[in-house]
């Protein structure tokens, strides 16, 4: 087929006009005298063997050649100002809506800005040259500039995509490349006929012309509340239409074009919200294809290739746009995205609307999460005032405190440390009892219940709005959705392809009993393909779970060095357990801080390496990897101080040394449970106002300044007017991507693991949660509504597999919280003395029978203290730990109050194990999954469709038996013989009842 020849597309003098299809046809009938006109030649070969839908071909009158060059502006010399702008929303005609906006920087080598004269203005043309007025020189010309081969290789895979996606009926608008370099929008509108058959397509609910019903409660005691409860929370709800109508549903059935009269389409523009507009153009772009590119994934891998930048739908407008003129992100922004509305509760329907299920069910999640916490944290003040309240009468640390006692405690470090009182333990002994006390047992058992009790009604709630959100049946689009294969993945398949090919035919017919088997094998990758990056992930998770560990072990050795050097300074001794807890403390957090970030970016890139096939799968593995790494980075401290700290230290004599000369570190007087609460407050603080807040705050706003910084240095000719009024795609452009909910997932899991799993140490951890969630729900709402391109619109029943690993944490935590009261808190060890070896039964001597006698004259050499006070009284010291006297028989083994005592911690353990999985089962046995009202609506929405369906039929049946009426009885009047007129009459009759019953049956 001969190429067309040029066309000349005619310069609409005043604004920017769109070239309409029928104006480039008219093109080809030449220019007129006086008319600017540009040279536009034909499209590539590759483009020519097919026209469009709607591509501008003349119907009649002869045909005219296919040009690519649809829906482009071509700059004028006197541009309209930006503020003659209707709505910045719209093409330059301000009739069509754009739905999404694909984005590339282009950049031009033999273009200067020099060559143009004011008013002489450059345009793109279909195949990206540059052409100049005609008036200026000869009619036609054009100056080429010589483009790199990758620049022109990405601009012929744009030009066949884009032309790909008009064949598909989007109609595009794109920007000029005038410039020597920039950035091009191609601006992306759905007509109704592409929303209608996309949405048939994929099956989306929709509203029908039935009458919102309202969800009725069960119960006249639950309706009743439920009244009491809306006017009492009716300050605390936004003021959002959405929010309003909390017990009204619409009717939906998934959109048809055959049974259109059953919805109340009233405006085919505003029928389809932003988000499902966008949805569905997003759908498109991911299936359509770029032969040029080597792909079958589309937009995706476009965008991995670089061919595009960025792809995204817009705003829907500016949220801080003066004037009463209301949309739905300036309506979010102010009863949502703001510090000032954070005791109101969050407008979940809308934003659904506006973000998509995905991004609603996680706001609606916090939400839940952080209204749990306000029981649990009240919970907490109690038993923490209850510790307050009671110290007077802690008889063991009165007993610690009184110096008549005079308990002579061996030394705590060889050499250089000498004898000391018990008695100067005595403030740590007594904030021991702010945590350690009975109320924590009961606390610990509450605090799991409320676990289970937070993801049942988690699951409860999750079916509400699915049932609101009509998300049942979604299991087809997640099916659809795994259909789409990553590009790496699709790169991966093609090389594989490629070494399959450079095989020779013999070795093929060598192994024709498997050729079949291996044929299937080479449009996928097999486990042996995966295997190396199966193998590096193993290796590499375990290095770094290794590294974690050995980060631990180094901070203990500093804090054993460090309490060494501090012991010799007679200065510095007094303070040296506080000051070696605070910094090692402060020492994890930053290691922490840092390695969370490593661990992120590490977890990344062992999935890459994997090759998951499908975008769920990629997340579904990296959430794993990031969370075991960053699970075993946050909490081995934490574990260590728990489980281990002081459990291998030795006796006096028998000591167990790190290095020459460097005792193991032991507990303090009062227990590890003390320190156990200052390491997990720290830690838990220090992650959510550095990581959590300062980070989220800072870094995107330093981000931001860079970004300004480096468009202010590029050498980038401006449009002055363009800069002042800039358009809401160029706004969107400046955003910082969406990257996923992963992050805000992840913060919040680890906050749930420290507010469970340690809990019996530290019962304030639900109070500083619930204040950080607070901060954290408004800014992630902020985050979302102003510094975050708009995410695509992501349908899905439930949090996948966070929810997983909620449960897990849950169950875990019991086992946790059994071992710290049994193994690190005083707890056992108190009930064991006073109902077994107390002679009042109270704990009056507890303090002397946990620690045991040691005769100093046994002291290594060398190791006994130099320059003691006590050296000519002291011939006994005490140390904590239930071992038998000197003389004994046989001197310091475990005694029989050690062995009593660990029987009865392992008891407590199984038994406080096996009692709150008993509690836990039995909650989730009385509070059901689906909530009774919800259920019985469900059956009751079935009833209302089939009535709703079998009026419209019956009315459309009426309809389109009222013109063969008409026929009949004007037939019937015009014949003469009567008797003839009853027969068809009869089989009409007839044929439209079997015509009704067959829809019945349908239906």
């Amino acid at each position: 087929m001969p190429t067309p020849g040029p066309q000349y597309i005619p310069l609409l003098p005043g604004s920017p006009r769109r070239l309409s299809p029928r104006a480039v046809v008219r093109g080809g009938q030449g220019p007129k005298h006086g008319q600017q006109c540009l040279q536009a030649p034909g499209p590539p070969a590759s483009l020519q063997g097919s026209v469009p839908q709607g591509s501008g071909q003349a119907s009649g009158g002869g045909s005219a050649p296919n040009s690519s060059v649809i829906n482009n502006y071509l700059e004028a010399s006197e541009p309209v100002s930006s503020e003659a702008r209707v709505s910045r929303m719209h093409f330059y005609d301000s009739q069509r809506k754009v739905d999404y906006v694909l984005a590339y920087h282009y950049r031009k080598r033999g273009a200067h800005p020099g060559h143009s004269s004011p008013g002489h203005n450059l345009a793109i043309v279909s195949n990206g040259e540059t052409g100049k007025d005609p008036q200026a020189g000869a009619p036609g010309d054009i100056e080429l500039g010589p483009l790199d081969a990758l620049e022109e290789e990405r601009k012929e895979q744009r030009e066949e995509f884009e032309h790909n996606l008009m064949e598909a009926g989007l109609e595009l608008e794109k920007d000029l490349e005038s410039k020597s370099q920039g950035s091009v929008f191609v601006r992306i509108h759905a007509p109704w006929q592409v929303l209608a058959r996309e949405a048939e397509f994929l099956k989306i609910k929709v509203p029908t012309k039935k009458e919102m019903y309202e969800i009725k409660s069960q119960g006249s005691i639950a309706k009743t509340f439920s009244k009491i409860l809306h006017k009492l929370s009716a300050p605390l709800k936004p003021r959002v239409p959405e929010h309003s109508n909390s017990r009204m549903k619409n009717l939906s059935y998934p959109f048809s074009r055959e049974k259109m009269y059953l919805y109340n389409i009233q405006d085919k523009d505003t029928f389809f919200d932003n988000a499902t507009r966008s949805r569905i153009v997003h759908e498109i772009l991911k299936r359509t294809t770029c032969s040029r590119a080597n792909n079958t994934m589309g937009i995706n891998s476009l965008i991995a290739n670089n061919i595009y930048e960025a792809a995204y739908p817009l705003h829907d407008g500016e949220y801080d746009s003066p004037g009463d003129d209301m949309n739905d992100r300036k309506l979010l922004y102010q009863e949502w995205a703001r510090y000032g509305v954070f005791y109101k509760f969050q407008p979940i329907d809308l934003i659904r609307k506006y973000f998509g299920e995905k991004i609603g069910l996680y706001f609606a999640w916090l939400g839940l999460y952080t209204s749990f916490l306000i029981p649990s944290s009240v919970i907490g003040i109690i038993v923490f005032l209850y510790g307050c309240a009671t110290i007077e009468e802690d008889i063991p640390s009165k007993e610690m405190c009184d110096q008549q006692n005079a308990f002579t405690m061996c030394p705590l470090c060889d050499t250089s440390c000498d004898y000391w009182n018990l008695s100067s333990a005595c403030g740590t002994a007594r904030a021991s009892h702010l945590f350690d006390n009975p109320a924590t047992v009961f606390f610990s058992i509450f605090m799991a219940l409320w676990a289970t009790m937070f993801l049942e009604n988690w699951k409860r709630l999750q079916m509400r709005l699915g049932y609101f959100w009509d998300l049942t049946g979604i299991e087809e689009e997640e099916e659809r959705a795994q259909e789409h294969s990553r590009p790496e993945y699709e790169t991966k398949v093609r090389e594989k392809m490629l070494k399959e090919s450079n095989k020779s035919v013999v070795q093929k017919l060598g192994t024709s009993g498997t050729e079949a088997e291996d044929e299937d094998d080479e449009d996928k990758l097999t486990w042996k393909d995966r295997f190396p990056g199966y193998l590096m992930n193993f290796a590499s998770i375990l290095f770094m779970i290794a590294l974690t560990f050995s980060i631990v072990f180094g901070v203990i050795v500093y804090r054993i060095t460090t309490a060494a050097a501090l012991s010799l300074n007679k200065a510095t001794r007094s303070n040296v357990r506080v000051t070696v807890t605070a910094t090692a403390v402060i020492i994890n957090l930053v290691v922490i801080l840092i390695l969370d970030e490593i661990y992120g970016a590490v977890a990344k890139w062992l999935t890459k390496i994997e090759v998951p096939k499908t975008e769920q799968t990629f997340e579904e593995r990296l959430i794993l990897k990031a969370f075991l790494l960053k699970f075993v980075n946050a909490y081995s401290p934490i574990f260590y101080v728990a489980f281990f700290k002081g459990r291998f230290v030795g006796r006096p004599g028998s000591y167990v040394y790190v290095f020459d000369g460097y005792r193991m570190e032991e507990c303090a007087p009062g227990g590890c449970l003390m320190e156990l609460c200052i390491q997990l407050s720290i830690i838990m603080l220090g992650k959510q106002l550095i990581q959590n807040n300062i980070f989220e705050i800072g870094v995107p706003k330093l981000k931001k300044l860079f970004r300004k910084l480096k468009d202010e240095t590029e050498p980038e000719e401006a449009d002055s007017a363009h800069s002042k009024h800039p358009e809401q795609w160029d706004l969107d452009y400046s955003l910082e991507p969406y990257t996923g909910l992963t992050p805000e997932y992840m913060e919040m899991i680890i906050q749930f693991g420290f507010v469970t799993l340690f809990v019996a140490s530290f019962p304030l951890a639900p109070v500083f949660a619930l204040l950080n969630n607070v901060i954290e729900v408004r800014l992630d709402a902020k985050k979302f509504v102003t510094e975050l391109r708009r995410p695509d619109a992501v349908r899905t029943k439930d949090i996948g597999i966070w929810f997983d690993i909620l449960s897990g944490i849950g169950k875990f935590s019991v086992i946790i919280n059994a071992f710290v009261i049994a193994v690190t808190s005083d707890f056992i060890p108190r009930l064991v003395y006073q109902y077994s070896y107390s002679h009042n039964g109270t704990l009056h001597g507890f303090v002397n029978h946990t620690l045991s006698f040691f005769n100093v004259s046994q002291l290594k050499e060398g190791t006994q203290p130099e320059n003691s006070q006590f050296e000519q009284e002291v011939q006994f010291c005490r140390f904590k730990d239930y071992r038998e006297p000197p003389w004994a028989p046989n001197p310091y083994e475990f005694s029989k109050q050690y062995w009593a005592v660990l029987s009865a911690r392992l008891a407590f353990v199984i038994i406080f194990q096996n009692l709150v999985m008993f509690l836990s089962v039995l909650v989730d046995w009385m509070i059901p999954d689906i909530p009774t009202d919800i259920s019985e609506q469900i059956k009751r929405e079935k009833s209302l469709f089939v009535d709703f369906f079998l009026k419209e039929e019956h009315e459309k049946l009426k309809l389109a038996e009222e013109p063969a009426r008409r026929s009949q009885s004007s037939g019937h009047r015009s014949k003469r013989g009567p008797a003839a007129s009853p027969a068809p009459s009869g089989r009409s009759q007839l044929g439209s009842s079997a015509s009704s019953g067959s829809q019945h049956t349908s239906v």
